[in-house]
């Protein structure tokens, strides 16, 4: 395959430097906006601190921070996996059958219409005081969109590619494997990319009910004794950490599969 030519790879390059730069500046200009108005109006540290006491005082406590970002992380992970893993082959059994589905559409959707803080201290109870219910918590916020994403990619095949798999005495299970999953990734990373993100949001709905360490648990005992800047630091890592976890889905899914990309992002 020839390489590309030089100007088009430094249309890539320039579009990838204002891609990367742009919202960091956006950002600096935000942080130091935020500064500026907390000092020019004296705004109190218990309501919002100004950046640099966020800096501060999350510096002050480095080691016992990164402990508890280690801990949401291993959370976030078990959990969004834990959601890959169920939701691939259901989304499979879900597409293979109308009666399938019929039966276990509802009950998705059930588990989606209660509200996560309500059911996790009952989780508790049932599993005990340890890592296993902020796991499952994470899991039930992450599964429902990559069910839905993978499910809408396996059906949303142009029937001319099923007629001509078919033509060609394709089983179901080639078929599934070799024209369907293929359509189906942009899909699938779709849904990877919302799973990942609601997997920080379930984590931390768990460490709010039952924790020990944990960037949730953090925020709770530092607004607990009014260290609100601390708070303000685990909240700023947990964006961090969503920001972080969300463009390694994007790596992977470039990395990987750049021919799933939509067009327009590869539009020069």
């Amino acid at each position: 395959m020839a390489a590309a030519p030089e100007p088009i790879k430094k249309r890539r390059h320039a579009r990838l430097a204002a891609d990367i730069a742009q919202p960091v500046a956006a950002l600096i200009i935000f942080v130091i906006l935020w500064e500026l108005i907390c000092r020019a109006f004296h705004v109190p540290a218990y309501l919002v601190p100004a950046p640099s006491a966020i800096w501060t005082d999350t510096l002050k406590l480095a080691g016992p921070v990164a402990v508890h970002t280690l801990a949401t992380t291993q959370t976030v992970l078990l959990g969004f996996l834990a959601s890959l893993i169920v939701s691939l082959p259901l989304a499979v059994l879900i597409t293979a059958s109308p009666t399938i589905a019929n039966t276990v559409y509802p009950l998705l959707v059930l588990t989606q219409s209660i509200p996560k803080v309500a059911l996790a201290p009952i989780l508790v109870v049932i599993l005990g005081s340890n890592e296993l219910p902020r796991v499952v918590v994470t899991f039930l916020v992450a599964f429902f969109p990559l069910v839905l994403s993978i499910a809408a990619g396996i059906t949303a095949v142009p029937p001319e590619l099923i007629e001509l798999g078919r033509a060609c005495r394709a089983s179901k299970w080639r078929e599934l494997w070799r024209i369907r999953l293929p359509y189906a990734v942009p899909f699938i990373f779709s849904g990877l990319k919302a799973a990942i993100t609601l997997s920080v949001v379930g984590a931390v709905v768990g460490e709010f009910v039952n924790a020990d360490r944990g960037l949730g648990y953090l925020i709770v005992t530092s607004t607990a004794f009014f260290q609100v800047p601390l708070a303000w630091g685990a909240l700023v890592l947990l964006s961090l950490l969503g920001i972080i976890l969300f463009q390694a889905v994007v790596i992977v899914e470039q990395v990987f599969f750049p021919w799933a990309i939509d067009s327009d992002k590869q539009t020069i």
